[in-house]
């Protein structure tokens, strides 16, 4: 599956240059991992997030936001935004900053 490059092009500039990021392709798309724990991603039109199980049901209340389910398994603690919801700046600074605090939470891999 290919993956919204444009999108993916938002992502890279929203993290910086902070080099605890670093990118990988998995979901059938691309991954951005903050000191190798995944923060967010990209996966077709859409960003995928990883806002932890205690933080879940206040993400899936935002727009766009849905559960991370690929195998019909869903994901607690993954969503995944419509590319739709996060066509304004604000909003996808607001996901990716999410992705990243709790990845950062998280032991370094």
């Amino acid at each position: 599956m290919a993956y919204d490059e444009a999108l993916a092009e938002r992502v890279r500039q929203g993290l910086g240059t902070d080099p605890g990021v670093a990118e990988r392709r998995m979901f059938g798309g691309i991954a951005f991992l903050y000191e190798g724990n995944m923060a967010v991603g990209v996966t077709g039109a859409d960003l995928m997030v990883r806002v932890g199980p205690d933080a879940t049901d206040a993400a899936l209340a935002r727009p766009g936001a849905r559960l991370f389910d690929m195998t019909g398994r869903p994901m607690r603690g993954w969503v995944v935004v419509s590319g739709a919801a996060v066509t304004e700046d604000e909003a996808l600074e607001s996901w990716i900053d999410e992705g990243r605090a709790f990845a950062a939470s998280l032991p370094p891999k």
